[in-house]
């Protein structure tokens, strides 16, 4: 494997931290190339050089960001984590990283993210779903999937953009109480 020159690293963290920067302060539409370079302190070219346009780095830091918590269920799983235990680990994650998700989640890009968030808990949650707890076949498999993964977006959603008024631990165990009772002991 290659390795990766350091300041080729440092250019595109530097070029990520600015368009989070400045997303905080303005409307995404609003913010140029020349702005990431200015607050980056990079030239144009560099940016150019790694990714396409804005549109196009942006939705690699939120993929960065979707494999970082797809790596998290692997890991959960092979450690053969809980279900509360398991999202303790993503919330400490979005909490470490409050500013970004907090800026995306006020900004009009985050549907993108949602919807990356949203098929990542489908293919972690699709194959939990015990099909013979389904009551008497009145509820349909994917209608339970999509009730537990817009429950838990939401819960996300809701938490950061509320300024994180629980610690990671605390929202949860309580997103977990809610789900075994209401869905998971039920369903999965």
């Amino acid at each position: 494997m290659s390795k990766v020159d350091r300041r080729i690293t440092k250019s595109q963290e530097a070029i990520k931290k600015a368009v989070i920067e400045l997303m905080s302060e303005k409307k995404f539409d609003d913010i140029t190339i020349q702005d990431i370079a200015d607050r980056a302190n990079v030239n144009r070219g560099t940016i150019y050089l790694h990714y396409l346009d804005k549109y196009d780095l942006l939705d690699k830091i939120i993929d960065e960001h979707i494999n970082e918590l797809r790596r998290m269920c692997e890991s959960a799983t092979e450690m053969n984590l809980d279900f509360v235990e398991s999202n303790v680990e993503w919330f400490e994650y979005f909490e470490s990283n409050y500013s970004f998700f907090s800026t995306l989640l006020a900004s009009s890009q985050a549907s993108y993210f949602r919807s990356q968030f949203l098929q990542l808990l489908i293919e972690e949650i699709k194959n939990d779903i015990d099909k013979t707890k389904l009551i008497n076949g009145e509820l349909d498999e994917e209608v339970i999937l999509q009730f537990i993964v817009t429950s838990f977006v939401g819960i996300v959603e809701w938490w950061i953009t509320k300024g994180m008024p629980y610690p990671p631990r605390v929202i949860a165990v309580q997103l977990g109480i809610l789900l075994d009772r209401g869905i998971y002991n039920t369903f999965l």
